[in-house]
């Protein structure tokens, strides 16, 4: 299976890459920026959370382990500020109770090194695809709720009817009109 990076140029998605071992993370800087994608690589969560935009498309290709804040605490940390950033977790050291917390915590994938290069980029790519589905549904929400702002309180009340599913006849009656 062949991996396709985003179509929309000019909105492509960003695959942060966190590890403290440097021939890790620019082994898959390599691996990633050969297949198209957009890379940022950072050597500690510290230094990704000074550059990250919650706004941003993208995943987080994360190593568990890392001295000072670790990669569940960066998890836990994004998740407190309601980030909705997919988290791929890759470890040489995980274990079933760490596995277990980060997908309790919502990580979308949990790997353990060594792994092959495709499977990583096949979880990469339903990670961006996810993130953008999340994305395009909140966009469709807030468009949706923004347009229920410009409704009259009579235009609610009979939208309101509609959705609980009484017909034109009905409200019609209930609501005194002609």
């Amino acid at each position: 299976m062949m991996v396709k990076p985003s179509e929309a140029a000019a909105a492509a998605p960003i695959v942060y890459v966190i590890d403290d071992d440097d021939g890790m993370r620019r082994a898959l800087s390599l691996l990633l920026s050969t297949v198209g994608y957009k890379t940022l690589a950072f050597a500690n969560p510290s230094d990704f959370l000074a550059q990250f935009h919650a706004d941003t498309h993208g995943c987080l290709v994360l190593d568990i382990r890392m001295p000072g804040m670790s990669g569940l605490e960066l998890q836990q940390h994004l998740n407190r500020t309601g980030s909705m950033l997919p988290v791929i977790f890759i470890t040489g050291h995980g274990d079933v109770p760490m596995a277990v917390q980060a997908m309790k915590e919502g990580a979308f994938e949990f790997i353990q090194k060594p792994f092959r290069d495709q499977d990583l980029l096949d979880r990469i790519n339903h990670a961006l695809q996810q993130d953008a589905e999340s994305r395009n549904n909140l966009a469709r929400r807030a468009d949706v709720l923004r347009r229920l702002e410009t409704l009259t309180p009579r235009e609610r009340q009979v939208m309101d009817m509609v959705v609980e599913g009484s017909t034109n006849k009905v409200i019609a009656i209930d609501l005194n009109l002609s």
